[in-house]
């Protein structure tokens, strides 16, 4: 996973931007690995461990009516806790995830239902109501795998929309940094 983070913050610097984290069933992984990253204070805020619903609401904002409609695990609240921490922390991109790791169901959703969000720059790609991207998982496995996984899903839905943005240009500064290759 950590290539994962280290190609997410290479993108970030050579864009000048910023990204701020959201997490609540991650617990601070996705934070563990983009921190673990030596030069990652170039690009990376801060997060938010939002692990009770009320914390989504009160400090990343979550609509109070969404969470008591649906519960904590849906993909409007992931849009909204990645919303939510980017405007908390003043960043570029927010990421958030949320879901059941186990052991047990949670909000009528079943162990292993996970949503991770990517709220990003303007002309980012759309795809909800939020203002970024939502991609709802299905994972299988023990508390940990599912953590990891949703962890590094999130971050590979960031480096999907940071490719996606890149002109020319910056792919062309990107590609000196590395050497050419």
């Amino acid at each position: 996973m950590n290539s994962t983070a280290a190609d997410v913050l290479r993108l970030l610097t050579v864009r000048g931007e910023t990204v701020a984290v959201a997490e609540s069933l991650t617990g601070g992984l996705v934070a563990m690995e983009l921190t673990s990253v030596p030069g990652a204070s170039k690009a990376f805020r801060g997060s938010v461990t939002a692990y009770a619903t009320d914390v989504k609401h009160r400090v990343l904002g979550v609509d109070a009516g969404l969470l008591e409609a649906r519960g904590a695990v849906d993909a409007q609240v992931a849009a909204e806790m990645a919303a939510g921490v980017r405007a908390l922390l003043g960043a570029d991109w927010g990421v958030a995830t949320t879901g059941v790791a186990g052991p047990d169901a949670q909000d009528g959703q079943p162990v292993g239902t996970v949503f991770v969000a990517v709220d990003g720059v303007e002309g980012a790609h759309s795809d909800s109501a939020g203002g970024g991207k939502v991609l709802a998982l299905r994972l299988n496995g023990g508390r940990e795998e599912i953590r990891r996984e949703s962890a590094r899903s999130v971050l590979a839905l960031l480096l999907e929309q940071l490719a996606g943005e890149q002109t020319g240009n910056e792919r062309a500064q990107d590609t000196e940094q590395n050497g050419g290759f």
